[in-house]
Parts: C-alpha cells; structure tokens; sequence
C-alpha cells in the first residue's frame, strides 16, 4: 500500500540521510541499558520532518497540456471528507466508495523515476509537482463497468494496488500513479485505499482498518474478475496490504470454491505479514491459485519495527527466504531480494516504488513479459531466485512456506503434505493431533 515509519514518499526537510543515521546512533548510545523499542526512535526522528502540504486533492481549474497523465479508479473504505481538497479521511467509513480520479505528472525531464514529487504549495505547479486534474464519482455499477471499459488495453489487463500502513488518501493515490507511470504498464490501475489514519503512532489502529476492509476488497476483486472488460488481474499489495491482500484472496478463494482464474499474478512488496499467518492464508487458498512474487529485504528496519511489535515473529517481507526458493518455486512462488539495492528510503520499506530498476520490473511482468532471457543482468542484481514470476505447477501445492519457520523439518514436511494430498483421509487424527 507508501508505507514507512516515516510519512511515506514524504522528503525530510533540514534532515538529510546522513543527519538522519547519526541521529539514530545517538538516541542509541543515549539509551544503552535501556530497552527503549526502535519505534520510539523511529517516530521520534519523523518528528523532526516538516508537515506536508494535505489539501492536493482538488482538481486544478485548468488542467496542464505538457505533463504525463494517470487515471485511476479508486476504491474506499474510508469516511468521506467535507474539505473537497482531502475527498476522504483516515476514519473508516460505512460503505465502498468508487471515484475515478486523474493526476498530472510532470514531464520525465523534470523528475526521477521513483519519485513522487509532493506541491509544496496550493494551487501546485504541474511541471514540476504532482497535480490533481479531475475527480468524478462512480455511483452505479454500470459506471464502474463502463470505466473499465474506457481504460481496458488491447490485453484487458487491470493491476489492483493495495497500499501499507501510514498512508493517507493522497499519499496513496500519488503514490499508485508514480508506479503506473513510471513502470510503464498500460494496466488499467485500480487503487484499493482502506482507513490509514497516516500517522506513525496508530500502527494498531490501521491494522484493525485492514481487517475492517477485507470483504470490502473481496469485492473489488471479484468485481474486475466479473466484467468483461477484464481478462487479466494483478494484484500487487505493499506492507501491511500484503496481509490484507493475502486475506481478500483467501476469503475469495472461500466464497467461490477458488480464485477466479483471470487473477494471475500476485505481488506482495515487504508484506508486513507474520510468517505463521501466511502459511495458513497459503494453504486456504486452495490449489487453485496465482502466481506469487515476493519482495523481500533483510534491511528493512520497519518491518524490525513491526516483528518487534508482534512478538518477535519474523515478517515474511523480513525474511531470507532464497534457502527456499526450490520449494517456493514448485508453490508457484518467486522471491526477489532486494536487500543489496540501494534506495532512496532510510528505513529500506520503499524500495518497489522508489527503486528504478524494480520498478521498471514491476512494468515488465505487468506487461507479460518473462524475466529471463534478454534483461537477465537486473535480476541477476537484485537477487531474483526464479526464471520468472509464473514459477511451475506441482503436486505439492498445500506444501506452503512452512519450511520457511523450520528449515530442519524440510524434507519432512515435503513428504508428509506430499503424502497428505495423494491419499484419502486427511485431516484425519494421528498420534493426537490433525495436521494444520
């Protein structure tokens, strides 16, 4: 969903990167023989960085001619807003909200890939600041087919982004737009924004907003699976939206028997998920399912933050799974590290958005197009462990990344699924216990 400890895609003003590690070395030398939690210190150096501009949501009286443009369809849990310049707030709302909304990117010459370039003032400058150019409502179903219909591509290809913890509307929508562009994909975008309050301090309360929008995102999946304008869905979730993306899929998977077979490639950037809960969510999904890539770091301090805030349990985004990558590999599961990748975020949570050479992967894959082969060098570079997203069918589909939390009982459990969903009678009790 973009999501740090520091308010996401935000640049700190009067805090460089260097002021920023040495004020974090010096809280620590401060608290030696203290236990004093990294989200203090996190919070307390976020503090430090100016507010942004909020009110960048209303649409320009006339909109730019020489600038890039992205139109999405966003939908929402959040409360609607009466400051038509914010649209929606980070409490949660009664209902799904559909808008359509168009923003302005300023010409490639006066940007960088992988960054959102904030206005630093209303109205904003649209060659060099982000802009809002038009927002309509969606208020029928009809209107949102229609939309998908207006934006489909020759593939009827759509990409739904889940964004993480610490997002406001904006920040979300700005965000979801520089990824569309700047990855070069002609997906239709679909933006799923749940009630992020946008604040460093309520990590608790936004993850209660995830699980609050869970059948709200069902939904929207089942929704792009359903129109006929639609033959290809990507679902690519960020942070804390990997966990609730994970679970829409689950629920979906539920409620339909399986996952609709136009879902085909799921991306999950540093999920915030606790390694345990993924598994299950796996499993639950039945055999039927998309093809995963995970974006892994073993640098990234805010998912420290958040294993420590859930009792020591490892993160899957936290993890070093590439030991893993022939199991995951026959799960239809990809992994790509990007703990050697250099980004622009002191927290390294950012990277699948800020990263040139990620993002203009993300655009690659969106597009269809295998990652072996021609351009090999960049994967080869930020530590791809498989061929390619898709991965390959197997028998052991229910296998999971059990062995990821227990790398000794491997083999073990390999044979055991394996045993499991050859034969009848599983789920049957042995020894005391049913397997889970």
């Amino acid at each position: 969903m973009t999501t740090s400890f520091l308010l996401p895609g935000r640049t700190a003003q009067g805090l460089t990167l260097l002021g920023f590690v040495q004020t974090i070395a010096a809280i620590h030398r401060a608290c030696i023989g203290r236990t004093v939690p990294l989200l203090l210190i996190l919070c307390l150096v976020a503090s430090g960085c100016a507010n942004r501009v909020q009110d960048v949501l209303q649409p320009l009286a006339v909109a730019p001619t020489d600038t890039n443009r992205v139109t999405m369809l966003v939908a929402t849990t959040r409360k609607p807003s009466q400051d038509p310049g914010k649209l929606y707030s980070g409490d949660r709302g009664t209902a799904i909200s559909l808008n359509s909304v168009d923003v302005s990117i300023p010409p490639d010459r006066n940007r960088k890939i992988g960054e959102v370039q904030w206005p630093s003032r209303m109205p904003p400058k649209p060659e060099r600041e982000f802009a809002v150019t038009e927002v309509a409502k969606v208020r029928s179903e009809g209107q949102a087919l229609d939309w998908y219909r207006r934006n489909r591509n020759s593939k009827r290809q759509v990409i739904i982004f889940v964004h993480g913890f610490n997002n406001t509307y904006a920040d979300a929508v700005f965000r979801f737009a520089q990824i569309v562009h700047d990855s070069g994909t002609d997906a239709a975008p679909i933006l799923f924004t749940w009630p992020s309050r946008g604040r460093a301090f309520d990590y608790l309360y936004d993850k209660e907003s995830a699980n609050y929008s869970r059948r709200a995102l069902e939904d929207l999946i089942l929704q792009a699976a359903r129109s006929p304008d639609v033959q290809d869905v990507t679902v690519l979730a960020h942070s804390m939206g990997g966990w609730l993306a994970a679970e829409a899929l689950r629920g979906v998977a539920m409620r339909e028997k399986s996952i609709p077979a136009k879902v085909k490639n799921v991306i999950l950037a540093s999920p915030d998920i606790d390694i345990d809960v993924f598994r299950r969510q796996f499993v639950e999904m039945g055999p039927k399912r998309p093809h995963f890539a995970i974006l892994t770091s073993t640098r990234d301090k805010a998912l420290e933050v958040s294993s420590w805030l859930s009792g020591g349990v490892d993160r899957v985004g936290g993890s070093d799974l590439r030991p893993y990558a022939p199991l995951l590999e026959e799960l239809g599961v990809s992994v790509i590290d990007t703990t050697a990748i250099a980004t622009s975020d002191p927290l390294g949570h950012n990277a699948f958005a800020d990263t040139p050479e990620i993002v203009r992967l993300l655009g690659r894959r969106l597009a269809g197009q295998s990652l072996d082969g021609g351009k090999a060098s960049v994967t080869n570079q930020i530590g791809m462990t498989a061929a390619n997203f898709a991965g390959s069918a197997a028998r052991v589909a229910v296998a999971a990344p059990v062995a990821v939390i227990n790398p000794e009982a491997r083999e073990v459990l390999k044979r055991e699924l394996l045993k499991r969903e050859l034969s009848p009678g599983g789920g049957q009790i042995v020894d005391g216990q049913i397997s889970y």
